[in-house]
């Protein structure tokens, strides 16, 4: 057992980490990789605060818009056009002089094409007329072409 620790204890590599030099040199590694590996945990947690920052500002710069947008509305709503425009729809008003012609709604939808009333009450929800006789590709191609030739209508 003696012969055995002898022979690991005089091994050229066993001698030379005996080595002040190079025990220095290992200590010396160590250190470098310690104070490297915390140097990349300050870097990582920097870039993770940096992009909470971020998001954060663009969350602020969202809000800001909306606010922006909203005071916006809030002006248009004091303009006397949009009282105008409110008295009219919600109160049935008219400006001095002007006539106020009530169409039926069944005379009023009799001139629309393509287009029939979706439910029976008094609620303008409407649907365009699809000829069911073709298959949905025919149909979608119909529709596109009908879009880019500014027609109306089912032709």
């Amino acid at each position: 057992m003696l012969e055995i620790i002898r022979r690991y204890y005089n091994h050229p590599v066993v001698a030379q980490l005996r080595d002040v030099r190079s025990l220095g040199l290992i200590i010396f590694a160590c250190i470098a990789v310690l104070v490297s590996w915390s140097g990349v945990k300050a870097i990582q947690s920097n870039y993770k605060l940096q992009q909470q920052i971020s998001q954060l500002q663009q969350e602020n710069d969202i809000q800001r818009l909306k606010n922006d947008n909203q005071r916006l509305k809030n002006k248009y709503y004091n303009t006397p056009q949009y009282l105008e425009l409110a008295a009219r729809q919600n109160f049935g008003l008219a400006a001095p002089g002007e006539k106020e012609l009530i169409v039926p709604k069944e005379v009023a939808m009799a001139q629309v094409k393509g287009i029939v009333p979706v439910s029976t009450d008094m609620t303008p929800v409407l649907a365009t007329v699809v000829d069911a006789k073709q298959p949905f590709y025919q149909r979608n191609l119909q529709a596109w072409l009908n879009f880019f030739l500014h027609r109306t209508g089912g032709n």
